[in-house]
């Protein structure tokens, strides 16, 4: 397995896995949704880290970071997702190798830290924990996790890009 930046080529692949890999969650829709969030933030210049998981010329794997903004001294914030991967190659750590692979690259520019919105039990394995200092309204408490990279004050409500479904980044 290849853990490599994105490339156009890439692009009608990423989608059909993004549309893959959440089809079988149980929300009808969520594919499509998830997908047409990797899109527009590619679209809008928004995509920060953009990795593939490339196994024999096949994508395999993906995940987006786009930045996030804390209220308070809110730059170098980014956010993490969506993550997907081939529902056949789902539970071989495909998708853990592409986080800790995108949290290198932020840390490597110097971010102050990455939040998710996601399962605390998984990201909590790459250093998440919740964080009092930040929110996202009509999160979950639990889910809404931060990884600080740097002593920064950040705090506040987190604004990511609008093509989360939250406020708009500017």
């Amino acid at each position: 397995m290849w853990i490599r930046e994105e490339s156009p080529d890439d692009i009608d692949a990423i989608h059909d896995l993004v549309l893959a890999a959440f089809a079988g969650i149980g929300v009808p829709g969520e594919g499509r949704l998830e997908a047409r969030t990797v899109d527009t933030l590619r679209a809008d210049h928004a995509l920060a880290v953009s990795l593939v998981a490339d196994i024999d010329g096949r994508i395999a794997g993906h995940v987006a970071f786009s930045p996030a903004r804390p209220s308070r001294d809110g730059d170098r914030w980014y956010v993490l997702g969506p993550i997907a991967v081939d529902p056949a190659d789902q539970g071989h750590g495909i998708g853990a190798a592409l986080v800790r692979a995108g949290l290198r690259i932020l840390e490597e520019r110097e971010a102050n830290g990455c939040v998710v919105l996601g399962d605390p039990a998984y990201y909590a394995r790459f250093g998440f924990r919740p964080d009092p200092l930040l929110t996202l309204p009509a999160a979950p408490d639990a889910a809404f996790q931060a990884l600080r990279f740097t002593d920064a004050g950040s705090a506040g409500e987190v604004v990511l890009h609008a093509a989360f479904g939250h406020h708009e980044y500017d």
